[in-house]
C-alpha cells in the first residue's frame, strides 16, 4: 500500500510571448501582484516555430521567461492558470485578438509542467477546466523533450535556461526543507 504524503513545493514558471516587447513592462507588476517577488529573467526569445499565433497576434513574436522566488504548491496550477487567463484578456482587443499568451508552470527535480486549457492523452486534469501538461523530463542530467513537446520548448535556448532555473531551485528545495 502506498501512503501519501504532500508533494515537494514547486517553482513557478510563467512564460509570455507577445508582439510588442513594450507589453512586458506593464504586464510585469501585475504578475508580481499576483506570485510575488521575481528571482529570475529570461532574455528574450525569438518565437518563430510556429506561426499558429500569427493571424491572431501578428508577427513577431517574441518571448520572455519570468521565475518567481516563492515556491508553490503544485496543485495551485490551475488557480494561476485561471489569473494569467485573466491577465492575458486585459491585452485582448475587441475583434478577441490577443496581444500576449501567458503560459504559467512549475518546475520540479523532475520535470517540466505547463498548465493549459486544451485536453490530450498526455494531460491529467487538474481542476477548474485545467490540465497538466508533462512537458519535460529531467533525465541524466538534463532535461528531455518528449514526442508532444512544443520545439520551443525544446530548444537549446530553453533547455539551457531551465537547467539554470533547476540549480536555483534544487537550493530553493533544500532550504525549504531545512527550514520545516
Amino acid at each position: 500500500m502506498s501512503i501519501p504524503k504532500e508533494p515537494d513545493p514547486a517553482k513557478l514558471v510563467i512564460s509570455l510571448f507577445m508582439n510588442n516587447k513594450d507589453i512586458f513592462d506593464a504586464v510585469l507588476p501585475k504578475l508580481e501582484t499576483l506570485f510575488g517577488k521575481i528571482d529570475i529573467i529570461s532574455n528574450w526569445f525569438d518565437f518563430d516555430y510556429t506561426d499558429y499565433y500569427y493571424k491572431e497576434m501578428g508577427e513577431p513574436l517574441f518571448r520572455k521567461v519570468v521565475v518567481f522566488k516563492e515556491l508553490i504548491h503544485q496543485s495551485d496550477l490551475a488557480q494561476i492558470k485561471e489569473n494569467t487567463n485573466q491577465l492575458e484578456k486585459e491585452w485582448t482587443t475587441a475583434g478577441l485578438n490577443r496581444s500576449l499568451n501567458i503560459d504559467p508552470g512549475y518546475l520540479l527535480l523532475s520535470r517540466f509542467i505547463l498548465a493549459t486549457g486544451k485536453d490530450y492523452s498526455h494531460r491529467i486534469y487538474i481542476g477548474r477546466g485545467i490540465y497538466a501538461d508533462l512537458t519535460l523530463i529531467y533525465k541524466k542530467g538534463g532535461f528531455k523533450s518528449l514526442e508532444w513537446t512544443y520545439p520551443d520548448y525544446a530548444s537549446s535556448e530553453m533547455l539551457g535556461f531551465l537547467q539554470d532555473v533547476r540549480a536555483k531551485y534544487a537550493d530553493n528545495l533544500k532550504q525549504f526543507k531545512e527550514n520545516q
